[in-house]
C-alpha cells in the first residue's frame, strides 16, 4: 500500500505535469492529454484520502472522474477535428485568431 505522503506528492507532481502541459504546449492534442493527467491527479488524490480513512467515497469520486474524462474526450477530439478541418492546424496560435 502506497503511504498517504508518498501518495499526495505523486498525485501533485502529476497535477503539475499536466498544468504545465496545458500552458506550455500549442498542439490541441497536447492540451487534452495534459488535461487528462490533471483530471486523473485529481482522482489519485481521492482515491488515497478514501484509502487513508477507510471509506469507499475516494473510490465513487473518481469514477465520477473517469466519466467526466470521457466525455471531455469525446467532445475535445469532436471539436479538434472541426477545427483541423477548418484550418488545416492544431496550433492554437494559429486557430486564436479566428474570425467571428
Amino acid at each position: 500500500m502506497l503511504p498517504i505522503r508518498e501518495g499526495f506528492i505523486v498525485a501533485g507532481i502529476l497535477f503539475t505535469l499536466g498544468v504545465v502541459g496545458v500552458l506550455v504546449r500549442r498542439n490541441l492534442l497536447f492540451v487534452l492529454m495534459s488535461i487528462e493527467i490533471m483530471l486523473n491527479a485529481a482522482g489519485l488524490a481521492f482515491v488515497i484520502a478514501g484509502t487513508r480513512w477507510g471509506q469507499p467515497d475516494g473510490q465513487v469520486m473518481f469514477l465520477f472522474i473517469l466519466a467526466m474524462a470521457a466525455a471531455e474526450v469525446s467532445v475535445g477530439l469532436g471539436l479538434v477535428l472541426e477545427l483541423y478541418h477548418q484550418f488545416k492546424t492544431l496550433d492554437t496560435d494559429a486557430i486564436s485568431r479566428m474570425k467571428g
